[in-house]
């Protein structure tokens, strides 16, 4: 750990500069204890410089050796290495096991001299014998002797690439020969061994002996991401967040921990993603050792080589050796030899076929930092002119030189010319980023701010990176330079990208109707404007101002044409939807002409599918889903991508579809982190899923996450469903009053908007909540009013909802008959969305009331429920099946004549047998279905005994049917 100046959360405190736990070297670590426990073994670990070599063999040292004796020598950069340094290090630290032995053979005397720590424990010195060779001889015999006499030992001696001749032949001698109690790891980076052997020749194991050569490679990018979560105590790092850093720290994780320890804003910085984590790890300066081994090694090449590697480090990207030599100014004839010095100095690297740059993005860094301003500009200079002539023209690059090297016309030339490019393949955030750049040029021109003002306002709308852009814009509505039109489209496409973020949703309306006023004389923007205004989920607007700016958009829908018509079309569909008419769906296009028409006819359908799934039309909207996706991807819309895959997520929820769903929504919230629309709603999945694993803390966390807080500044639906979720937990903890409170609020949301449709989460928890609290007209006033809400809608996600609600409703008045018919028909519906999981919930209900007067109907329904609560995951669910099966078990009165099954199982023991076969224990059986170990081992049993077989290998799923 070290103390710095800065932490985490902005304050002075405690840095982890390396991971409380080892992240992908499980493997090497367990090939590592083998050599460990296996005499006589060798282990060759080899890696590049920071790969974690070292941290590896602590961690071997730190396991369980048993009664293995760990010697640890390590090989020094130094000008004049000491002969046998590294062994005679590790040596010193036998004392212990040689104290009061009379047994050692003389000729490890002749280690005494070169180990006075030990000396006393050691036979007297022996004379010379004058035969330098000889005596090199009796000094390898003597080590191999005292080795040999330690019991056994782990020798462990580290880089040996700095080894002096003498250590790598002792070692050798020690492989070829070694004592029987004798295992060695030895680590070395190969780039820098003298003559590529690590023991300086081959050496041949001992007889019996196990080599074992382990390359360290460095860490791919889910390495990283782990290595950042363990050194940052950090479970949220982005998946962007961790590419990044993979990209500038080639896995290395040396150089990985040294970037994290330069990192203050840990906090929210390990969530960015796309250009924003880009752009915070690009800020972030080189680690001090890195620049000061980077400098090292510059100060051992020659000037030329030098000035090759700061052309590579100035060109920014893998270049051929003419490019560089151009950007340098190395003649021709110095090139090829300049190039060798840089590549066997292990500055340079070949990447991709006669290219060369550097092993990673903070070695380049580095190299640049240390080249002057002057010099610096001049390089960039020079790289524009060299870049000119390659085809295709790499504009991003020539943009970048020419900023840097301060020819602004160029750069304004080229910057554009490369957001065009980006624009037209759908690269939104290469476009966003340069945009923003050239926006921030103080010398830009009004009509080239109003250009790319524009610009930058259409692609933001299209990709992922919402906040930058957004700040961005605002800036620009400041800025005197815009002209009053532009200031209004400025101002819409701000409003588009606020809309889009959970709390910033009142503030983006305001706008929207602020642009209406601003350009009012561009009937197509207005459009727009007032088509977004109309969307009755963007926070909780009357129905009657909704309806308002619908009717001002259908005017123009009715002329509107192209990219324009597809637009509005999928806001008018949109609202229609969400209202509950399935209507107008015969009025989407099959196709657009041009890319921008494909973009909006892309998110029509996702929109669509998106409506549908509110109103419980699953398979439609799964097909309009599929198409949507399709379309987006291969017209490059990322933003409509994200509407997509939401929706695919909720989905998937409803249809019973969760293995991985938590996984993969984890995934998405990370990579649409700055688009809270989104988020809300994949929070509001793991949510629920989280609520049927009975995990009542974390579900709470996703759902106050949903905007249920605050439905006015939220995405309605999502956060009238996050309100469900909250109450759901509140009655699970008993706290009634709570529940009824915060059902109380997301009916307040719906009864403003006119949001029926939306209540299909909301009114079963409502009606339990409020009968709980004995407010049984409220409840009823509520059956009532989504009766009559959604009285002349297609939704059937609400009309199987209401059945529940009337189902529960009546179990509170005390009619279990109507309750039971009730459940039955929300059973019925929920299947025929199909939703397998509010199906179980309504089966469950109905299996309760039930009970009391038929329970052995009761049970069945329960066992099956088991079963569906178990194959979706729910386990929560299942469990509290379970007890209640356990409960009627023991309620059911003792009667002649009891319902024989014959040779057929009963439902007890069919759901024994398929736990059986799963590989349950009896025990485990028991404690699952509260029963006692005696009872299940009588139901195997008998169930054995009807199934014919004699052991619990013979039964399968087939015979279960």
């Amino acid at each position: 750990m070290r103390r710095d100046g800065g932490s985490g959360t902005g304050r002075g405190g405690w840095f982890r500069t390396s991971s409380p736990i080892l992240i992908g070297r499980g493997e090497h670590l367990a090939a590592l204890r083998e050599v460990a426990a296996h005499h006589p073994a060798v282990a060759l670990l080899e890696g590049e410089a920071g790969v974690g070599k070292s941290r590896l063999v602590s961690e071997l040292l730190a396991g369980d050796l048993g009664a293995v004796l760990p010697l640890v020598g390590y090989c020094r950069q130094v000008g004049e290495p000491f002969s046998y340094g590294a062994l005679l290090e590790a040596l010193r630290d036998a004392g212990p096991r040689l104290a009061r032995r009379w047994d050692l053979n003389p000729l490890i005397g002749a280690l005494a001299p070169l180990l006075p720590e030990i000396a006393a424990e050691l036979p007297a010195p022996l004379p010379p014998i004058g035969d330098p060779r000889a005596e090199r001889h009796r000094l390898f015999r003597a080590v191999r002797e005292l080795l040999g006499t330690l019991g056994p030992v782990l020798l462990v001696v580290e880089d040996l690439h700095w080894a002096d001749d003498g250590t790598r032949q002792l070692l050798r001698f020690l492989a070829g020969g070694p004592p029987a109690n004798l295992s060695m790891v030895l680590t070395y980076r190969r780039e820098d061994l003298p003559g590529g052997s690590p023991l300086g020749a081959e050496f041949r194991s001992a007889a019996g002996g196990l080599v074992a050569v382990l390359e360290i490679e460095p860490l791919d990018v889910d390495g990283v991401r782990g290595l950042t979560k363990a050194i940052l105590g950090a479970e949220g790092v982005s998946v962007e967040f961790a590419a990044r850093l993979h990209e500038r720290t080639a896995g290395i994780p040396f150089v990985v921990e040294e970037m994290l320890s330069a990192l203050r804003d840990t906090a929210g910085a390990v969530h960015a993603g796309g250009a924003r984590a880009e752009r915070l790890l690009d800020a972030l300066r080189v680690p001090v050792l890195l620049r000061d081994a980077m400098a090292d090694r510059l100060a051992t090449l020659p000037a030329g080589t030098v000035r090759l590697v700061e052309a590579a480090a100035v060109l920014g990207t893998p270049a051929p050796a003419e490019l560089l030599a151009e950007v340098g100014g190395v003649s021709e004839d110095r090139v090829r030899s300049a190039l060798a010095h840089a590549v066997d100095g292990h500055v340079l690297h070949e990447v991709d076929g006669l290219r060369y740059g550097f092993r990673h993005m903070l070695a380049r860094q580095a190299v640049y930092d240390t080249i002057s301003a002057p010099e610096r500009a001049g390089l960039h200079d020079r790289a524009v002119d060299a870049l000119e002539h390659v085809e295709p023209r790499p504009l991003v690059q020539l943009a970048g030189h020419s900023e840097r090297a301060g020819r602004t016309a160029d750069w304004l030339t080229y910057g554009e010319a490369a957001a065009d490019r980006a624009i037209d393949s759908g690269d939104a955030t290469t476009a966003t980023t340069l945009l923003q750049r050239l926006l921030a040029v103080p010398v830009l021109p009004a009509d080239a701010v109003d250009r790319l003002a524009i610009k930058l306002g259409r692609i933001a709308n299209t990709g992922l990176d919402q906040r930058d852009p957004t700040e961005t814009l605002e800036r620009l509505l400041a800025d005197p330079r815009p002209t009053a039109s532009v200031r209004g489209e400025v101002r819409l496409y701000r409003a588009l990208l606020l809309v889009r973020q959970i709390g910033r949703i009142r503030e983006g309306r305001a706008e929207l109707e602020r642009a209406i006023d601003e350009f009012a004389d561009r009937p197509h923007l207005v459009a727009r404007a007032a088509a977004v205004l109309s969307m009755p989920y963007l926070g909780t607007a009357a129905p009657e101002d909704l309806e308002r700016w619908r009717r001002r958009a259908a005017t123009h829908l009715a002329t509107a044409t192209g990219e324009l018509r597809v637009s509005l079309l999928a806001n008018e569909l949109g609202f229609r939807l969400h209202r509950g008419y399935l209507t107008g769906l015969d009025e989407v296009p099959e196709r657009a002409d041009t890319l921008g028409g494909q973009q909006h006819l892309a998110r029509l359908r996702c929109n669509v599918a998106d409506a549908c799934v509110w109103l419980g039309h699953l398979d439609l909207g799964a097909r309009f889903l599929r198409d949507g996706l399709r379309l987006a991807t291969e017209s490059g819309a990322p933003f409509v991508i994200s509407t997509g895959r939401t929706t695919e997520a909720r989905l998937d929820w409803i249809t019973g579809r969760w293995d991985g769903l938590a996984e993969r929504a984890s995934g998405l919230i990370e990579e649409y982190r700055d688009v809270t629309a989104m988020t809300g709603e994949l929070e509001l999945v793991l949510g629920w899923l989280a609520a049927a694993r009975g995990d009542w803390a974390v579900a709470g966390e996703h759902f106050g996450r949903t905007g249920a807080h605050d439905p006015r500044d939220a995405i309605a639906p999502v956060a009238i469903s996050g309100t469900a979720g909250i109450a759901s937990i509140l009655l699970r903890r008993k706290a009634v009053v709570d529940a009824a409170t915060e059902v109380d609020r997301g009916l307040a949301a719906v009864r403003r908007t006119g949001g029926w449709p939306w209540v299909g989460l909301l009114a079963p928890v409502a009606v339990v909540a409020y009968a709980a609290a004995g407010r049984i007209a409220e409840a009823e006033r509520l059956v009532d009013e989504v009766t009559e809400g959604i009285a002349d809608r297609d939704a059937p996600a609400v009309l199987a909802a209401l059945a529940q609600c009337r189902g529960a409703l009546a179990e509170a008045r005390g009619e279990p008959s109507a309750a039971i018919e009730h459940f039955r028909e929300a059973v019925a519906r929920y299947e025929a969305m199909p939703a397998p999981y509010f199906a179980a919930i309504a089966g469950e209900r109905e299996a309760t009331v039930l009970a009391p007067s038929d329970p052995e109907k009761a049970a069945e329904l329960l066992t099956d429920l088991v079963q569906t609560f178990d194959g979706l995951g729910a386990s929560k669910d299942a469990a509290r099946c379970r007890r209640t099966l356990h409960t009627l078990d023991r309620a059911k009165p003792a009667r002649r004549g009891r319902r024989g099954y014959g040779n057929d199982l009963s439902p007890r023991e069919a759901e024994i047998a398929r736990m059986v076969a799963a590989g349950q224990t009896n025990r485990e059986i028991a404690e699952e279905l509260f029963l006692s170990s005696r009872t299940v081992e009588q139901h195997v049993a008998r169930l054995f005994r009807k199934l014919g077989i004699n052991s619990r290998a013979h039964l399968r799923a087939d015979r279960l049917g």
